[in-house]
């Protein structure tokens, strides 16, 4: 007797719950998921010590976020070839290894960009391409689910990390402030060496895997096909708004009368969001059609932007952190399932890093040009402006990727 769907799903989690907390954390606190989140607290220390602005200071994300992603299609070749475990744990190493050189810079801008550049390089394999590949190769029946609460992770971070780098920022300095930092990324090794043994994304046990995860399109079928650069054209559109907002969401709240904390605290509320929104679109992913579900939760910071263009109070600013949060939920889960769903397993990893590179463009972009608006024009309203037709566009755009390939080639079938 042939086992339910429902069986079937109890039993991936009860094998893969382990697998899902160790790529949680590394999502959160891997080369990605923190860097946006925590530079908020650093950009006025920075500023009163050396003398740097505010675009300077979020230059720095376009090293921390920008060529790591642009490293991504390597990391996910390598990852294809020879396994994730290794390439995971040593770029957690690397994460770390970059903040304290952070902790450590004098004034040289340059310097400062190096170690930002060096948690992209050296933390490139703690990505999400590494976690997503094998929680994607672990579940079938409830992959929309494993993957929100693995990407959930992120939504960790941005509850835990603006609050916590702040507190340690004010009353111990900034130095000690990254020195905190690089704490975080050793917490998730050490739950992954325990937990994190993607088997099904290891060459050696290639017997092993089941056919059904080997099928799928090539890359260059992939790339010739319309839906990758719809997905790559709404992914790069969304995290010019997001990362734009979200690194620069402290400061702008600042400028209107909120202290440091109370801005802090706003952010954070962006995170609970964002968990919240990612397991919601993880459950309604495996029941509905996923474009359409797309299209309403990303367009929803359409009202965050009105919001902050005003002179919101603590509520309607709140509000306006947990839309963006909504949308950060969505976009990387969305990714990671579109991926597998439109695509297949086959190519995985190459597939998600190049269209990671969305991700990576989009993020370097974002915090730079949206301080650099607020410099010249002498506020934020112009990059919310900016925001606003992003989001409109990266939302809607969403609804022409169309109907899944017939056969699901994410499970079992070939590329039609």
């Amino acid at each position: 007797m042939n086992e339910s769907p429902v069986g079937k799903a109890d039993g991936e989690f009860s094998l893969g719950w382990r697998l899902i907390l160790a790529s949680a954390f590394g999502v959160g606190f891997g080369s990605i998921g923190f860097v946006t989140y925590s530079i908020g607290a650093f950009i006025d220390p920075l500023g009163r010590e050396f003398g740097w602005t505010r675009t300077q200071v979020q230059g720095a994300i376009a090293f921390g976020v920008g060529l790591g992603g642009f490293f991504a299609p390597v990391v996910g070749y390598m990852i294809d070839r020879y396994g994730g475990r290794k390439i995971a744990l040593w770029g957690l190493v690397g994460v770390a290894v970059g903040y304290l050189m952070a902790g450590a810079s004098g004034g040289s801008l340059g310097y400062f960009y190096l170690a930002y550049a060096a948690v992209a390089l050296l933390g490139a394999g703690s990505g999400p391409v590494s976690w997503t590949r094998a929680v994607a190769s672990h579940f079938h029946e409830r992959r929309g689910l494993a993957l929100a609460l693995t990407l959930s992770g992120t939504g960790m971070a941005a509850i835990f990390v603006p609050p916590y780098t702040v507190y340690v920022v004010e009353n111990y300095g900034w130095r000690v402030g990254y020195m905190a930092l690089a704490l975080l990324p050793m917490i998730a090794l050490t739950l992954a060496a325990f937990f994190f043994f993607p088997g099904q994304s290891s060459p050696g046990s290639a017997a092993a895997v089941d056919e059904r995860t080997l099928t799928g399109f090539t890359l260059r079928e992939a790339v010739c096909s319309y839906r990758f650069w719809l997905l790559l054209a709404s992914i790069l559109t969304m995290y010019i708004g997001i990362t734009g907002i979200v690194p620069n969401l402290i400061p702008a709240l600042t400028d209107k009368g909120f202290t440091p904390a109370v801005a802090a605290s706003i952010q954070s509320g962006y995170g609970v969001s964002l968990i919240i929104a990612r397991l919601g679109i993880g459950w309604l992913l495996d029941r509905f059609w996923g474009p359409g579900v797309a299209a309403v939760t990303l367009t929803s910071p359409v009202i965050a932007c009105l919001i902050l263009m005003g002179e919101p109070s603590y509520a309607t600013a709140m509000l306006a952190s947990v839309l963006v949060g909504a949308a950060a939920g969505a976009e990387l889960d969305l990714l990671a399932y579109f991926a597998a769903r439109y695509f297949g397993l086959r190519n995985y990893g190459r597939i998600y890093g190049l269209l990671y590179t969305g991700v990576a463009l989009g993020a370097g972009l974002g915090p730079i040009s949206f301080a650099y608006l607020s410099q010249i024009s002498g506020s934020y309203t112009a990059s919310f402006q900016v925001a606003l037709g992003l989001f409109a566009f990266g939302g809607f755009s969403i609804l022409f990727l169309g109907r899944y390939p017939q056969g699901n080639v994410g499970i079992d079938a070939s590329p039609t």
